[in-house]
């Protein structure tokens, strides 16, 4: 199972220039096997593209599944944010900083409950989820 992040959702739905290398990127992926979607993702892309309840019926006709976020997942995402915060005070930063908790939600989600995650975030996720497999759309 493949998880796909937002932003290459948005990317794919949105008609953006990127929609064609996230099209292959979901391709490749479908051909491995199932693309699932967390909860935070549907969020993120109604917000971000003004969807509604019809984004479930898209995604399903594009044949990516939803998959909840477990609780598992949910306790770490908490403590990679609790890394993140410390690390930020220790190089002299605030400890709010760009990354919120949908972000360690999804780099959770797709280390415990899949193999892989499609985004164009490779460095944040390589950097807090060890041992996740990447996928990042190439044009």
């Amino acid at each position: 199972m493949i998880a796909i992040d937002s932003s290459v959702l948005i990317d794919l739905l949105g008609d953006d220039i990127r929609a064609e290398a996230a099209e292959d990127a979901l391709r490749q992926a479908l051909a491995r096997g199932p693309v699932v979607v967390c909860d935070v993702v549907v969020s993120e892309v109604v917000s971000g593209l003004g969807y509604g309840a019809e984004l479930l019926d898209t995604l399903e006709d594009a044949g990516i599944a939803f998959s909840a976020i477990e609780s598992r997942a949910a306790v770490r995402a908490g403590e990679m944010q609790r890394r993140y915060k410390e690390r930020r005070k220790t190089e002299g930063l605030t400890p709010v900083g760009p990354r919120a908790i949908p972000d360690f939600l999804i780099g959770a989600h797709a280390l415990l409950q899949c193999k892989a995650l499609i985004t164009r975030d490779a460095g944040f996720f390589r950097d807090y989820f060890k041992g996740l497999k990447v996928i990042v759309p190439q044009a």
